[in-house]
């Protein structure tokens, strides 16, 4: 008997009971290999008519959810959201907003999912109850059936986020080309904008136990270069209208010269094809775009640019034409005090503006649909 009132007996039968739940604690994070390449003969699916020796590693049909949970619970809350800063740059002067990159461990899955068009197209799969009593396996639990595992799938992949840094949006006349050969001069908006890769990609990590891989830590990679793939929106709260970037030959030299960019400056299409060097030099280059937009309401005085194309980071529910699909994207605020006389002398603020009167501050925030001052944030749509 311990000086506490605790026998030895006891201390040894907690520690054993901790062990028992740090061992079922990892059997729970043990996620099997995809379906499609599964090996029957160690740890794989079950199907009719084939048994495997590695029936101990099966899991109750409980433990699916459980390591899903789990894993949720790893990645849980995503780390703060960094304030915008910013910064002058030597390749184009003034000040430029700096949003971070922001990837999260929870984008890196998917799931548990139903493969339900895979269960459609291969109804050999399933345990026929003429043949096995009760439809199941004799010796093994349902869970360790490919079908059953086919019902609780977990995608898994690596995530890149590229850092986005833009000046204030304007305004100016341009001689757009019309589709009968002339010239109308018309009133475009731009943003320029700069992007830079700063590695920190991440990407699910495995450990092995028992032969199996397990799931649950993920690793920072970075690559010499990436890609972007750009495509940026202008949305008008209060209308609802939505204006997609338009590339204008006549108008990159322009606002080139204007914005005085000594950097090569590229639309949404040649930025594509231009590699993004990875860097942690504060006065790395990066690449740098425009956006443009023709035809913007004048009386427009709430909206927000939705950025696309930063980060490879999506949500999925369900499968096929019943799922959906929805892609992250960077959405920026700005209001403009003005109207449609002399717009281009109206100046386009970043952020949410602030009111100390409540009603005048619920009103704001109920035309960008949001609940709190955001001068931006990560949103899926």
């Amino acid at each position: 008997m311990s000086k506490s009132g605790i026998s030895l007996a006891d201390l040894w039968l907690q520690g054993g009971r901790a062990s028992l739940r740090f061992a079922r604690g990892r059997m729970r994070r043990i996620t099997l290999a995809a379906v499609a390449v599964a090996c029957p003969l160690f740890a794989g699916p079950l199907v009719p008519g084939l048994w495997s020796p590695r029936s101990l590693l099966a899991q109750p049909p409980e433990f699916a959810d459980e390591v899903a949970d789990e894993d949720a619970e790893i990645a849980a809350s995503p780390s703060d959201r960094e304030p915008a800063r910013t910064e002058l740059t030597q390749f184009a002067p003034g000040i430029v907003t700096v949003i971070a990159p922001a990837a999260h461990p929870q984008e890196t899955f998917s799931g548990p999912l139903t493969l339900q068009s895979l269960i459609d197209a291969h109804p050999e799969i399933r345990w026929d109850e003429q043949q096995f009593p009760g439809g199941r396996p004799a010796f093994d639990p349902r869970t360790r059936t490919l079908i059953e595992m086919a019902r609780q799938v977990t995608l898994r992949r690596e995530i890149f986020c590229l850092e986005f840094s833009f000046k204030p949006l304007r305004m100016i006349y341009l001689d757009v080309p019309q589709p009968d050969g002339r010239l109308s001069r018309k009133l475009i908006w731009y943003m320029v904008y700069r992007i830079r890769y700063l590695g920190g990609d991440l990407r699910p990590a495995t450990d092995l136990v028992g032969n199996v891989p397990v799931f649950k830590r993920v690793e920072a990679v970075a690559y010499n270069s990436r890609r972007a793939f750009p495509m940026l929106v202008l949305e008008d709260h209060i209308r609802d209208k939505k204006y997609l970037d338009r590339v204008l030959p006549t108008a990159k030299q322009r606002i080139a010269v204007r914005e005085q960019i000594t950097a090569p400056l590229h639309d949404s299409v040649e930025i594509t094809s231009v590699p993004i060097p990875q860097s942690s030099d504060e006065d790395a280059p990066g690449v740098w775009g425009v956006a443009t937009w023709e035809g913007v309401d004048g009386e427009i005085d709430f909206c927000s640019v939705f950025v696309y194309g930063l980060t490879n980071a999506f949500q999925q529910t369900g499968e096929g034409t019943d799922g959906t699909y929805l892609k992250k994207a960077l959405r920026l605020n700005f209001y403009r005090p003005g109207d449609a006389l002399r717009q281009t002398e109206d100046r386009i603020r970043f952020g949410v503006p602030a009111f100390q009167d409540p009603a005048e501050q619920e009103y704001v925030l109920r035309q960008f649909g949001i609940d709190s001052r955001l001068d931006y944030d990560w949103v899926f749509r």
